[in-house]
C-alpha cells in the first residue's frame, strides 16, 4: 500500500504536563485506524496537529503530495444565521474553494482563467457538490436543507458536520467521536459506509463495536509512548494484555536486578575506575526501567447502595404530547428491585422526556407516576456537567463526601475514589479548567456515583468517555446492588449492563424487549427479512393474478383510443430521451450556473422516472397490439 501519510518523533506538551513524546506512526492508501487512549493523554490534540488547527513542540509530519483530507471535529461549530446546505458550504475545503473562484471569476468582466478552472472543476466533480450535499443529509435524515443552524440539536449539528466531510471525498478521513449524538441506526449507517469505502480513516471513537468492525489497526497512546497494533480491537486487547504482562515482568527483573545492584553503589562511594563507571551508567539505566509504572484501572469497585425497598415506580396511564408529537401513549409500568433497563429508540423519540419525567424535572400531560419512599436517585444528565472552573478536582469530590461507605466496614477515602475513576494524584490536585472534555465528564461521573444512591438514571453516560473508563463503568453498574436505567447509542454498553430494552419507536409506540441490544439487533433484522419475503409472496401472487387474466382474454385488441395513446407515447418518449441527453451533455460542459447547475440536476432523475413509467406503458400495450 502507498503510505500518505509520515509522523515522525512527534512531541506535543502544554507547560510541565507532556501529552506525548517522540512518537512515530505512519498510514498507507485505504488503511483505517482507530485512535485509543485514556482522557486526557492527547488524542483530540493529536488530531487537531493533524488538521492543521494546532501547533506542536517538535518533530516531522509529511503528507502525500495533493492528499485531500477532511476532519470531523468533537464539538463542531457554524456561524448561527447559516442554513443547513449553506453550512455545507461554510468550512472552507479545497471543493468549496474551487466553486468560489469559479463564481468570482464569472463575475469578473472576461473570465479570466475560465480554461483552467472549468479543468479543475471536472477533476474535482465540483458541479455535482450541493446534490452530493443534499443525497448525504438525506441519508442522515437531514432533510430540511434551509433550516437554520441555531435551531439544530446537538446530533442534528454533528450529522451536518459529518456531512460536510463526507461530501468531498477525502483521501484522508480523520474523525473525532463520530457516533456521539448519533442514534443506533445513524451509527450503523456509518459503519457500513465506511466499510465500503476505500478511503484511509484516522478515528477517536469509544463505540468499541465500531471499532471492532471497521478498523484495521489500532494506535494507542500510553505513558507519552504510540503502540501499534494490526488488527481490529478485539484483537488490539488480546495483545495489549500480551504486552502489558511482558513490560510488568521486564519491571520486576529490573526490580531483582536494580536492588543488587544498588547494594554494589552504597558500598562503592570511592572514585571508580572505567568498568565501574559503565557498571554506574548502566545503573541508572535500570534505574528507569525499574521505577516504570502501570496505571491501570482497579475495576473491582463495589460501593454500596443505601437501602431500597420493593416499591421502585410505578407508571400507570402516562400521556405526553409536545403538539402533534407523542412522546408517551397511555404508557404503564411497574419498575421491579435491582431492575437493569435499557432504553434505545432514534432522536426524537421521547427518550430523555421520559427520563425527565421520572425524574420530576416534567410533568405528563395526564396520568399518575408513583416513586417509592426509599429510592434515592442518582441522575447523570447531559446538562448536568457544570462545575467551579477554579476548584482543584479533589475539592469538587470533597464537598460532596470525604470518605465513601463501601459496606462490611470498609471506606474509601475521596482520594481513593477517585482513583478507581483513573484520576492520579497530580490530576486530583489540578484545577477543573485544566481538565480535558472526558475527564470533565469523569468527575461528573464520580459526583454522581458518590452520593450512594440506590436508583441510578444514566443519560447518555457513554459520550466523551474513553475505552478505560468504560469499562470501570461497565464493572461498577454489573456489581451494583440497586436499580439502572440507562439511556445509550453505545451498543457494547448495553450489551454488558441492561438486562431487558424499552424501545422507543417514536409517536408514544413503547416496546417492551427481553433481551441485550445484540439480541434485539438480530431479532430486527429476522423480522425485516421475514416481512420481506411475506411482501414478495404477496407480489408474486398479484402478478400471477394479473398474468392469468391476460391469458384468459385471447382476443383482447387495442381499442382506438389506446392505439392513439401509443402512437403518442412513442413521440412522448423520444422527445424526454433528447431533453434527458440535452441534460446531461450540459452538465459536463462546465459552462452552467450553479441555479442552473441546481435546476438541471433537479430535472434529470424527473426525466428518468417519466421515461420508465411511460416505457412501462408502451411495453403493456405493445403486448396487446402483438397478441
Amino acid at each position: 500500500m502507498n503510505p500518505i501519510l509520515q509522523v515522525e518523533n512527534l512531541t506535543k506538551s502544554f507547560g510541565d504536563l507532556v501529552l506525548f513524546r517522540d512518537i512515530s506512526f505512519g498510514m498507507a492508501e485505504g488503511q483505517r485506524t482507530g485512535l485509543i487512549a485514556k482522557n486526557g493523554s492527547g488524542k483530540t490534540t493529536l488530531l487537531n496537529i493533524l488538521s492543521g488547527k494546532e501547533g506542536y513542540d517538535r518533530g516531522k509530519i509529511t503528507f502525500r503530495r495533493d492528499l485531500r483530507v477532511a476532519y470531523l471535529e468533537q464539538d463542531p461549530h457554524y456561524p448561527e444565521e447559516l442554513s443547513v446546505l449553506e453550512a455545507c458550504f461554510h468550512h472552507g475545503n479545497s471543493t468549496v474553494d474551487l466553486i468560489r473562484e469559479y463564481e468570482r471569476c464569472m463575475e469578473t468582466e472576461g473570465h479570466p482563467g475560465l480554461d483552467d478552472l472549468l479543468t479543475r472543476m471536472d477533476h474535482e466533480k465540483a458541479w455535482e457538490y450541493e446534490q452530493k450535499a443534499k443525497q448525504i443529509l438525506s441519508q442522515l435524515k437531514i432533510r430540511d436543507y434551509n433550516q437554520q443552524v441555531k435551531h439544530l440539536s446537538g446530533g442534528q449539528l454533528k450529522r451536518v458536520a459529518l456531512a460536510n466531510t463526507l461530501i468531498v471525498e477525502p483521501d484522508l478521513l480523520i474523525l473525532d467521536e463520530p457516533t456521539n449524538h448519533l442514534d443506533l441506526d445513524m451509527t450503523e449507517w456509518l459503519e457500513e459506509y465506511l466499510r465500503r469505502t476505500n478511503v484511509a480513516l484516522l478515528m477517536v471513537t469509544h463505540d468499541r463495536y465500531f471499532l471492532d468492525r471497521v478498523c484495521s489497526d489500532i494506535l494507542e497512546i500510553d505513558n507519552r509512548t504510540v503502540y501499534s497494533y494490526k488488527g481490529n480491537y478485539s484483537y488490539y486487547l488480546e495483545k495489549r494484555q500480551e504486552r502489558i504482562e511482558a513490560k510488568t515482568a521486564e519491571i520486576e527483573r529490573a526490580n531483582n536486578l536494580y536492588r543488587t545492584e544498588l547494594e554494589w553503589m552504597r558500598r562503592m562511594p570511592q572514585a571508580r575506575g572505567h568498568k565501574a563507571r559503565y557498571r554506574e551508567e548502566a545503573f541508572y539505566e535500570l534505574e528507569k526501567v525499574a521505577k516504570q509504572r502501570f496505571n491501570e484501572a482497579d475495576v473491582s469497585l463495589d460501593v454500596k447502595a443505601s437501602y431500597i425497598g420493593n416499591k421502585i415506580f410505578e407508571a400507570d396511564h402516562l400521556y405526553k404530547s409536545f403538539g402533534n408529537l407523542k412522546i408517551l401513549d397511555d404508557f404503564s409500568y411497574i419498575f421491579a428491585r435491582y431492575e437493569k433497563m435499557g432504553i434505545v429508540g432514534n432522536n426524537g423519540t421521547g427518550k430523555s422526556t421520559f427520563i425527565k419525567i421520572l425524574m420530576g424535572l416534567q410533568q405528563p400531560d395526564s396520568g399518575t407516576l408513583d416513586i417509592g419512599e426509599t429510592v434515592r436517585f442518582g441522575y447523570y444528565s447531559q446538562e448536568g456537567l457544570q462545575f467551579d472552573e477554579q476548584m482543584k478536582v479533589i475539592d469538587v469530590v470533597q464537598d460532596i463526601a470525604e470518605v465513601i461507605e463501601l459496606g462490611n466496614g470498609k471506606r474509601l477515602t475521596a482520594s481513593q475514589f477517585l482513583q478507581h475513576f483513573l484520576f492520579t494524584p497530580e490530576t486530583q490536585h489540578s484545577y477543573v479548567y485544566k481538565l480535558s472534555g472526558g475527564e470533565r465528564r469523569r468527575l461528573y461521573l464520580c459526583t454522581v456515583l458518590m452520593r450512594n444512591p440506590n436508583f441510578l438514571v444514566l443519560d447518555e453516560p457513554t459520550n466523551d468517555l474513553d475505552i478505560v473508563t468504560l469499562q470501570v463503568l461497565e464493572e461498577y453498574l454489573r456489581n451494583f446492588k440497586g436499580c439502572v436505567i440507562v439511556v445509550s447509542h453505545d451498543r457494547y454498553f448495553m450489551d454488558k449492563v441492561v438486562d431487558h430494552l424499552m424501545v422507543f419507536n417514536g409517536g408514544g409506540d413503547i416496546r417492551d424487549f427481553p433481551g441485550n441490544y445484540t439480541r434485539y439487533r438480530e431479532w430486527k433484522e429476522l423480522k425485516a427479512h421475514h416481512e420481506k419475503e411475506q411482501e414478495k409472496a404477496a407480489h408474486s401472487k398479484e402478478q400471477e393474478a394479473k398474468t392469468t387474466k391476460v391469458r384468459l382474454n385471447d382476443k383482447r385488441r387495442l381499442s382506438f383510443k389506446e392505439r392513439r395513446e401509443l402512437e403518442q407515447l412513442e413521440q412522448d418518449i423520444a422527445a424526454l430521451e433528447t431533453e434527458k441527453k440535452n441534460i446531461e451533455e450540459a452538465l459536463c460542459s462546465g459552462t452552467l450556473s450553479v441555479d442552473e447547475l441546481t435546476a438541471k440536476s433537479k430535472r434529470l432523475p424527473q426525466l428518468s422516472d417519466e421515461i420508465d413509467e411511460k416505457t412501462m406503458r408502451w411495453l403493456e400495450l405493445s403486448e396487446i397490439e402483438g397478441a
